[in-house]
């Protein structure tokens, strides 16, 4: 397939300034980023507390799991989709108040139901937050979208590393109140967003020129290719998320309950595995611009492969080095490739920011859900081991990605049309 060609005009440009980079708002966004994650963290930090004091199964923890994720699934797209038509800066404070009650809550719950509702706030605020601040990265990034984005969600994939630290900083000695010193976190991110919120809504005009500059009409051959790359890049995002999901969820109660390790060294590994995933993902948009972002997604899967089909053999109490240089280059490998996923799909759907972020992002967060779920029925099932040996197998299937059409054809196809 060759990509067609048309003849190029004049297209509208939006003002000199939105071509600069706006380093205090992305660092601003980003430190709330890392903030928002963290608390999204709280809830599988929790699991070792609460299955103990709760007496739950594996299938429940995956319900809690699942209810926080799939609220911040099926929002997500429908925050996107309407705030692309009618962007709302202060949507962001909402959200984050939202997430600052599921906190409050949590930490008093004495019921799987209490839980439930606890998560599913904290999950609605995380579903109002990510559409926004990604149209505010897009902003802020100027023509720095590589950069831009890697520092975003760095900032959400470091909040996530903290999970296992709390779980033996926070919830080990604290039970599960500890989850009221949340409540401050979120307080914290209330305020810097009240400021980006600002500037945000004084952009807006700048926004929407870019937003209409960017879209392009499309071929029928094109679209339907387009389309096809869009469910590959769903599929490899389902590889990713259940991966994620086996890995921070359950990783370190397999290696508690299968091989033995204490709950310090367990924690310690998934905690390497989430940081080095961090790391990744800001590695990613420099991979992308080097290497171009298809081939950054092979590798976030294959390059993650080799590591992961040693994980479930491997114990972290006795392999020591070797476990952890197998959690880190398995987590640094899988998560090179979100951040470049999101820049390709921003590439084959151009001026649809908040849609994509929404459908992304939304995507990963369903995802997990039904992985957390699906993952903990199999550890009841089958055993956690064997669970864990179908979990480790899923990058393999990465090879989908020499299907996806080349960076080159997606400039081409972009370039602007005739009206």
């Amino acid at each position: 397939m060759k990509p067609s060609s048309h003849q190029p005009i004049v297209s509208d440009t939006s003002s000199p300034s939105a071509s600069l980079i706006v380093i205090p708002i992305l660092l601003g966004i980003s430190i709330v980023h890392l903030l928002n994650d963290i608390m999204q963290a709280v809830v599988p930090a929790m699991f070792p507390i609460v299955q103990q004091s709760l007496h739950l199964s594996y299938t429940e923890l995956g319900f809690i799991a699942f209810a926080n994720s799939m609220t911040a699934s099926v929002m997500q797209p429908l925050v996107g989709w309407y705030t692309d038509r009618k962007p709302q800066p202060y949507l962001l404070l909402v959200g984050m108040s939202c997430t600052l009650a599921g906190m409050g809550l949590l930490a008093v719950s004495s019921a799987f139901g209490m839980i439930i509702l606890a998560v599913m706030l904290v999950g609605l605020g995380s579903a109002v937050f990510h559409p926004e601040a990604s149209r505010i990265v897009l902003l802020a990034s100027g023509t720095r979208q590589g950069l831009g984005q890697s520092l975003f969600q760095v900032g959400g994939n470091m909040g996530t590393s903290f999970a296992p630290l709390m779980t033996v900083l926070i919830f080990a000695p604290m039970g599960q109140f500890g989850a009221v010193w949340f409540v401050g976190v979120a307080a914290v991110a209330l305020i810097v967003l009240f400021r980006i919120a600002s500037w945000y809504k004084a952009h807006i005009p700048t926004l929407r020129k870019r937003t209409l500059a960017a879209r392009v009409r499309r071929t029928a051959a094109q679209a339907r290719i387009i389309r096809i790359a869009a469910v590959l890049v769903f599929f490899l995002a389902f590889l990713r998320a259940w991966f994620v999901a086996g890995m921070g969820n359950f990783y370190s109660l397999f290696q508690i309950q299968h091989f033995g390790a204490s709950l310090g060294i367990a924690q310690a590994h998934t905690f390497v595995f989430l940081f080095a995933g961090a790391v990744g993902t800001l590695f990613g948009g420099f991979f992308a611009d080097r290497f171009g972002k298809k081939n950054t997604l092979a590798f976030s899967t294959l390059g993650c492969a080799p590591f992961a089909l040693f994980l479930p053999f491997t114990s972290a109490a006795q392999n020591g080095i070797i476990s952890y240089i197998l959690v880190a280059g398995s987590g640094f490998a899988i998560l090179t490739g979100f951040t470049v996923a999101l820049i390709y799909m921003f590439d084959l759907m151009p001026g649809r920011t908040g849609m994509v972020s929404g459908l992304m992002f939304g995507l990963a967060f369903g995802l997990a859900a039904l992985g957390s779920i699906a993952l903990g029925w199999l550890a009841d099932k089958i055993g956690i081991h064997s669970m864990m040996i179908l979990c480790c197998s899923l990058p393999t299937l990465g090879i989908v990605t020499y299907f996806l059409p080349d960076d080159a054809w997606i400039r081409a196809w972009n370039s602007p049309m005739e009206k």
